[in-house]
């Protein structure tokens, strides 16, 4: 993959970096390279001195593409890219304010690490080849900046060395302050990168994770006549991700908002972190509650503490995208594994699904409705094939990748069958398959934000503050929010029903889901183990 064609950088002429605003944006750039002697080694760090050496290694480890997930891939091409995406946690150390107290709203914070790797080879050199990664480390999870940004300082990288991340770094620092929930246009040498934020109530809250407080994260309720509210990770591939099984989204949406465990396994880095993406953008305008990490790996901290748990003990409400099979041993007892995507194919090209609001393709699109699906679903060959993934057990993908989910947990919600007529087959034309995905996604993301809103609509009383005393200030007496009380909640729901649109689409025991949904926030909360002073 090249990078954008009308993008130069005069590499003669000395940055300058205003590392304050920087810090706006992007935390570091690196540069990681896989040593085999040595394993993975950062390189290059700009600017320097921005991370520990336990640090380092967390960001180098989870920078390269799982080794065993690769297997498939046996006859490889000379070069190899993708793009993917990761979440971390950091441990800071707790500043004292005026008064000498610790500041625990920097103690703990989540890095999102996003990726260009290149695999190169060359049967010239040890082992055959080699492989390395530029890295954008953020704690902003702007996808939507820096996925292109990467496909730009990426190339710019393995052409002109570490003078790619200095010029990349000073023409950032020069951009405005982020402004979530606008389109901005970011200029970057003589290319421009236009790029629309999640708005503030999609960004996860930072200090102390805490799942009660990210539980109540509601963004406002949006009249029909405006336009659709977009999330967290907005642009992210639903309907490609989930495309084998889209029956079940219904079923992931409702673990998503009572803060089930998920494990999502697929084949590579670009479509793993895609779908755990996917999976949080479907419950806009709710923040997701639960820890997600669209990328994990065995060196991440957090791993050591769920290998340990027991059978019997509660898995932690996490979303765990992996590509290493030895996850379905080793966290056995996470109670719903998805599988998605498809074993890659031979190719040079950029693992990495882009995705336009312009553009036509040529020829006749087929209808992807629900007649389609369930003949296919419920064929006799579909049918003993399902039997058979269910005997077997998620263990099976050992040997052989298949898109399905294992889960005990029955739904509530039913498909929306109109939804899935409306979806659109694109066939086997690239160009079509860009455009028809964006319709796709589109249609499953309008469905959903209404699912969620309407499921929400029982609890907006209690986010409404009380009008304010007369001669009070709102700033020294801030209104409060009504006390909510679980029991008298679900009571008073069960009386009068959560409304026409959730009763079509649920079965009976839809008070259950609510009930679930209150509970999640006495759900257990992870501890990462944060001990700096």
């Amino acid at each position: 993959m090249s990078r954008f064609p009308s993008f130069s950088v005069r590499t003669e002429v000395s940055p300058s970096v205003d590392s304050e605003s920087l810090q706006r944006w992007v935390v570091a750039f690196c540069a990681i390279r896989f040593d085999l002697e040595q394993g993975q080694l950062v390189e290059e760090c700009y600017p320097q001195g921005c991370f520990s050496h336990d640090e380092e290694l967390e960001i180098a480890y989870s920078s390269f593409p799982d080794s065993v997930s690769q297997h498939q891939n046996q006859n490889r091409s000379s070069i190899h890219d993708c793009i993917f995406f990761y979440r971390i946690h950091r441990h800071l150390k707790k500043s004292l304010d005026e008064k000498g107290v610790a500041d625990s709203s920097n103690a703990s914070k989540f890095l999102y690490g996003y990726v260009f790797n290149r695999q190169r080879h060359d049967e010239r050199l040890k082992r055959g080849g080699e492989q390395k990664s530029v890295v954008i480390l953020s704690y902003s999870p702007y996808s939507s900046v820096f996925r292109p940004l990467l496909q730009i300082v990426g190339p710019l990288f393995f052409d002109i060395g570490k003078k790619a991340l200095e010029h990349i770094a000073a023409y950032v620092s020069k951009w405005p302050a982020p402004l979530p929930g606008k389109v901005m246009d970011l200029p970057i040498g003589n290319a421009t990168l236009k790029v629309n934020l999640p708005p503030a109530h999609g960004l996860p809250v930072e200090g102390e994770l805490s799942f009660e407080e990210g539980a109540s994260s509601v963004a406002p309720f949006v009249p029909n006549s405006q336009p659709v509210p977009q999330g967290l990770f907005h642009d992210s591939d639903i309907f490609g991700s989930f495309r084998g099984i889209l029956l079940q989204l219904w079923l992931l949406w409702e673990l998503l908002l009572i803060g089930e465990p998920m494990l999502i396994i697929a084949p590579t880095p670009p479509q793993c972190c895609e779908a755990v993406a996917s999976l949080v953008s479907l419950v806009a305008p709710l923040l997701c509650s639960v820890d997600f990490r669209p990328y994990f790996t065995i060196h991440d901290p957090v791993f050591a503490r769920l290998n340990s748990i027991q059978e019997g003990q509660a898995f932690p409400p996490m979303i765990l995208g992996v590509t290493n099979v030895f996850f379905l041993k080793a966290l056995r007892n996470i109670p719903h594994i998805v599988s998605v995507g498809s074993p890659p194919l031979n190719s040079n090209r950029l693992a990495l699904t882009t995705r336009s609001s312009t553009g036509r393709g040529s020829g006749r699109p087929e209808g992807l409705g629900f007649q389609q699906l369930s003949l296919k679903k419920f064929s006799p060959s579909s049918l003993l094939s399902a039997v058979r993934l269910r005997r077997d057990g998620p263990l099976c993908l050992m040997t052989e990748h298949k898109e399905a989910i294992w889960s005990i947990y029955s739904a509530t919600t039913k498909p929306d069958t109109s939804i899935l007529n409306r979806l659109i087959d694109a066939g086997v034309s690239p160009r079509v398959e860009e455009s028809m995905s964006v319709v796709n996604n589109e249609i499953l993301r309008r469905h959903f934000l209404e699912l969620t809103t309407n499921f929400l609509a029982p609890f907006s009383p209690y986010f409404r503050t009380s009008t304010p005393l007369e001669g009070s200030s709102p700033y020294v007496d801030p209104p409060s929010l009504p006390p909510f009380n679980a029991d008298e909640f679900l009571a008073s729901l069960s009386a009068r029903g959560p409304g026409k649109f959730i009763l079509k689409r649920m079965k009976s025991n839809w008070l259950d889901l609510y009930r679930e949904g209150v509970l999640l926030r006495n759900k257990n909360k992870i501890d990462y183990g944060d001990k700096q002073e």
